[in-house]
This record gives C-alpha cells, sequence and structure tokens, in this order.
C-alpha cells in the first residue's frame, strides 16, 4: 500500500513537472514572458495617454486662429470621433481651459476660458 502512494506522488510530481517545462517552452517560443507583456501594455498605455494630451494640445493652439470652435471643427482637424473630440472638450472643461457655448446639438461651441 505505501508503495502504491509512493508510486502516485511521483507520477503527479513527474507530470506537473512536465506541464510546467512545456508551459514556460511555450512562452519562450513567442518571445514573451508575463513581465514582458506587463511592460507592453504598461507602454502602449503611456503612449495612449500622451497621444490624447498632445491632441487637446492642438485642440487648445486651434483657438489662437479662430475665437469660437464647433464639435466638428475639432475632430476633423484631430482626425477622431465625435464622441472622442466630445471627451477631449469636456476634459479641457474641467481642468479650466475652454468653456462650453450653448446647451445642445450643433448650437454648442467651445471658447478659451
Amino acid at each position: 500500500m505505501g508503495q502504491i502512494l509512493l508510486f502516485i506522488i511521483a507520477l503527479v510530481v513527474i507530470i506537473v513537472g512536465f506541464v510546467l517545462v512545456i508551459s514556460r517552452r511555450e512562452a519562450g517560443k513567442y518571445g514573451t514572458s508575463a513581465g514582458e507583456e506587463f511592460v507592453g501594455i504598461c507602454k502602449s498605455a503611456v503612449e495612449t495617454a500622451s497621444q490624447k494630451e498632445g491632441r487637446k494640445e492642438k485642440a487648445l493652439a486651434m483657438f489662437a486662429e479662430k475665437p469660437e470652435l464647433s464639435n466638428a471643427e475639432i475632430r476633423a482637424a484631430l482626425g477622431v470621433s465625435s464622441r472622442t473630440a466630445v471627451r477631449y472638450l469636456d476634459e479641457l472643461e474641467k481642468e479650466g481651459k475652454v468653456e462650453q457655448v450653448g446647451k445642445v446639438g450643433h448650437a454648442v461651441t467651445y471658447r478659451l476660458k
């Protein structure tokens, strides 16, 4: 009975070891480890945030040419969706850099504060 239990434990250890070796080999095959993937995700997030800030600065610079701008003008200049333009303008408004003129729809424009 003791020998059978010892044999089963040894078999389980061998199987677990085999699975670990295979999983590490698979991760190495694709050239990434979990740590490298995490760094890649963080790098991507930083790049995205940097792009966003750059676009917001570009939107602010547009007010030097024209005192009031619509969502459509910002959207076209930045090459983003209407919703993204609204999100950027909302953030600039919360930061106290621009103010919304009008309430809803196409009548809404923005100007520097």
